[in-house]
């Protein structure tokens, strides 16, 4: 279906509750309290400043949080479950006590996601796409959660080692139609679905631009699709940039990612790709 006429439909996610998607190019916010994130890493390992962080995001317009407590930046190591939970866990309870707008856990932890969704979270982003702890989608399930299943090649730690495809779509699709397959055979609801291509997880710069100037070639999954671009460093090398000067290119991304039919977009920058998103979002409605 062409990226203007992208239709409303409603996300389902936990506790009975959903979050329209639609016209509207929706902005999920990125709250990290790892110390070796590529982009924010270490500046909200105190739990008061993250959670006063994740409320700014919200306050600037952002339309559900995204919270990860283990670095997948490339060349990352995983952490263990009690590192990752003593990170995540008192975030998750003061920002849900705080308020109702979704909230995500960045996670390929089966126990991670359990405990999260206890606490109230709304929806599990699985950057490994179901590779890693399959049951993670038991857990979703069963809470009736949301689930973004994300393409990457291999772990963080060795994915950017020249990466390679026979066919950059056609792997990209196979490998998300499983995930998605497999998340639906555990019992996890179409209707609590999104797919993610991997923007920089395991990709070159330019397996990256080909995915953002051809994103509508993913929906051919019949999911939402959710691209998160921000900050990385194929930005940095077309602009020059370091991480905390890569705005513009950010901006740029999100808008290409809208134009063509993305329904959510996953930044750090929110009330600038706010301001953007409002451009591109009328833009592509009157297209012809």
């Amino acid at each position: 279906m062409p990226a203007r006429n992208r239709p409303f439909t409603r996300l389902q996610l936990s506790g009975g509750r959903s979050l329209g998607l639609g016209p509207k190019t929706l902005v999920m916010g990125v709250l990290n309290v790892t110390p070796d994130s590529f982009s924010d890493g270490g500046r909200f390992l105190d739990p008061g400043r993250a959670v006063a962080h994740g409320l700014a995001l919200l306050a600037e317009g952002a339309d559900l949080l995204d919270l990860g407590a283990e670095s997948t930046r490339p060349g990352s190591a995983p952490v263990s479950i009690p590192v990752e939970w003593r990170r995540l866990e008192p975030l998750v309870r003061r920002l849900r006590a705080q308020t109702d707008r979704p909230i995500s856990i960045d996670t390929t932890k089966a126990e991670v996601a359990r405990r999260a969704l206890d606490h109230g979270a709304d929806l599990i982003n699985d950057t490994s796409g179901l590779t890693e702890e399959p049951e993670l989608a038991d857990w979703v399930a069963r809470a009736g959660a949301g689930l973004i299943l994300m393409h990457r090649l291999g772990p963080p730690a060795v994915m950017q080692r020249a990466p390679r495809y026979r066919d950059l779509f056609g792997d990209i699709i196979r490998c998300l139609r499983r995930g998605l397959s497999r998340a639906r055979r555990r019992g996890v609801r179409r209707t609590s679905l999104i797919a993610d291509p991997g923007i920089g997880f395991g990709k070159t710069v330019r397996h990256n631009l080909e995915l953002l100037a051809n994103l509508q070639r993913l929906r051919v999954l019949n999911v939402p699709l959710l691209v998160g671009a921000s900050r990385k460093s194929f930005i940095g090398k077309l602009t020059g940039q370091e991480v905390d000067q890569r705005l513009e290119g950010s901006l740029a991304a999100a808008t290409a990612a809208a134009l063509a039919g993305a329904a959510i977009v996953r930044v750090h920058d929110v009330a600038a790709t706010v301001r953007a998103l409002a451009v591109a979002d009328a833009i592509r409605q009157h297209r012809r």
